[in-house]
């Protein structure tokens, strides 16, 4: 049975921007701190000599906000136009002189017409985007210190948008000051390659020099690893225990970077939102795709280099329109296809992620968190909020055809006295991949620990529920930053302060516990222990169990 979560957003009134994971967002400085209302002191230092760091590169300079030093727009690799298009990430040129770094850096190529079309989407999710260019191999920084030896854990975030839109900016969320403040981590966010631009598989066209091109993408990924090791210390981070973390597509790179050879020694944590990834795309798949590029841009298979040349706009324009005839073509039940990362037994493992006691995935701690509403669509629709049973089951087919009643009867008995939307909001949200994840990384050495993030802020009159992304920002303590998420205030701040608290702990140790939330036990595919997090949290054996027996086979 194919089943097709678009379609069934889209029936049901959720637009596509939500759909992509994220991928869009108020103006970038709008993400910039916000003093305390009392403070008297000037809070912002910027100057010739003030965050003055050295990288392998040459010198940069940030400014001091909030007592952290801030690092924007710092290049980790060369301007990826041009030769550099699908080709491995370059080194940037070293600089002679100070570098300034204090503005983001460009965003990564794609499809930004009508990003703000969506008033109610460009509000909640107060999306930032910036300019848009090839040259966009760069990362922010936030640290409290500078070179005081001190080893801090580093966080590196992966930002959300499938593996085709977004940025290390995206929603003010994502903002590392908060998180760095308290003087015990580093924070690292980074903008990569997206898209066709990232993930265009031409090694079947055009042989040995484009091996590499279905993943620069996330080889680019692990260049901005390789600068954290090579320079994390002189902003007081310790290279030996660096966690990745992403969100949705940001997850699925968590799990891809994780499995990569390359991450070895790179990587030693990781922790994944609302989105994984197990197996990447079939290399078949992704050369057949690279074949109807070319012939989409009317080139001969000798004329493999003439895409380089193309400007990138067009370039994705033509790369889209080759997808299309491929999914026509060539229809997957279940599975859409797209660019993404590519199973090439190089750079990207084959088969499942995870799998294997022997390789260096097995010492990499794993923590997953999902929300109870990930695909939640009655904010702005009071109308499907107040909707009956057999409308509901209705709307469900275009997602579980005939076994949409069956679902529906699944979840309600598993969470009786839940209105009929929110009955359908968990089944379209099921923690399916998030478990089948787990029950991988379980059967490993290093330990894997689930979350449920199930807190619901009082927006849109109740509508808003625990929807996609809303973690973020409490894993960040970033709640009153992110207020058109939470409405800010105690009420979200304690439970952040809790969480980020464990995030931190899980950093230091692979361990979330002792850090505020209740006793939070490894997660095992037997009983599936699982933290659901909201105003008072407590640890379930798998809650949806009985629920998901209903959901078909992935």
């Amino acid at each position: 049975m194919k089943t097709n979560r678009r379609s069934f957003l889209q029936k049901i009134g959720l637009g596509s921007a939500a759909f992509a994971a994220a991928p869009l967002a108020v103006s970038a400085s709008s993400s910039n701190a916000t003093p305390a209302a009392d403070s008297e002191e000037q809070y912002l230092q910027i100057g010739d000599d003030i965050a003055v760091a050295n990288t392998s590169f040459g010198k940069i300079r940030g400014y001091q906000l909030n007592g952290v030093y801030t690092f924007l727009g710092v290049p980790y690799g060369a301007d990826t136009s041009g030769k550099n298009r699908f080709m491995p990430p370059q080194k940037p040129s070293p600089w002679e002189g100070v570098k300034d770094t204090i503005w983001w850096g460009n965003t990564a190529p794609q499809i930004m017409d009508r990003r703000y079309a969506n008033a109610h989407a460009s509000f909640a999710d107060h999306w930032n985007y910036d300019d848009v260019s090839e040259d966009c191999l760069k990362l922010n920084l936030w640290t409290a210190s500078l070179g005081d030896e001190k080893k801090r854990p580093v966080l590196v975030w992966l930002h959300g948008g499938g593996f085709t839109n977004g940025n290390g900016i995206e929603q003010d969320g994502y903002h590392g000051e908060n998180f760095a403040k308290k003087g015990e981590a580093v924070f690292v966010s980074i903008n990569h390659r997206l898209g066709p631009i990232g993930f265009t598989d031409l090694s079947g066209v055009g042989g040995e020099k484009y091996a590499a091109s279905g993943n620069v993408s996330q080889l680019d990924i692990i260049a901005s690893l390789h600068w954290v090791r090579d320079n994390i210390a002189n902003f007081g981070g310790d290279p030996n225990n660096v966690t990745i973390m992403g969100q949705s597509g940001g997850g699925a790179k968590v799990t891809c970077t994780m499995a990569m050879p390359a991450a070895k020694g790179l990587v030693h944590k990781g922790v994944a939102l609302s989105g994984s990834m197990l197996k990447a795309n079939d290399q078949e798949y992704s050369r057949k795709l690279g074949s109807y590029v070319l012939e989409a841009a009317g080139f001969a298979p000798n004329e493999v280099d003439k895409l380089q040349d193309i400007p990138w706009r067009t370039y994705i324009d033509v790369a889209n329109k080759a997808l299309d005839r491929l999914r026509k073509e060539n229809p997957l039940p279940g599975f859409r296809g797209g660019f993404g990362p590519v199973a090439d037994g190089v750079n990207v493992p084959k088969g499942e992620f995870f799998s294997s006691s022997a390789d260096h995935t097995n010492d990499m701690p794993l923590m997953i968190c999902t929300t109870f509403h990930e695909w939640g669509a009655t904010r702005t629709n009071p109308a499907l909020e107040a909707a009956g049973e057999a409308e509901i089951i209705e709307a469900m087919k275009s997602r579980f055809a005939d076994k949409a009643a069956a679902v529906y009867q699944a979840y309600k008995s598993n969470f009786p006295g839940k209105k009929p939307a929110e009955i359908m909001t968990l089944a379209a949200s099921s923690r399916q991949n998030a478990v089948a994840c787990g029950n991988a990384k379980s059967k490993q050495k290093a330990p894997v620990y689930m979350a449920w993030f199930g807190w619901e802020p009082n927006l849109y009159n109740g509508r808003m529920r625990a929807f996609h992304c809303i973690d973020i920002c409490f894993w960040y303590d970033n709640t009153d930053r992110m207020y058109t998420h939470t409405g800010g205030g105690k009420r979200p701040r304690l439970l952040a302060e809790k969480m980020s608290a464990s995030l931190l702990a899980f950093m230091k140790t692979g361990n979330p516990n002792g850090a505020g939330l209740p006793s939070w036990p490894k997660f095992t595919a037997e009983k599936g222990e699982t933290m659901v997090l909201n105003d008072v949290s407590e640890v379930q054996n798998d809650p949806d169990r009985a629920a998901r027996t209903a959901l078909p086979t992935p």
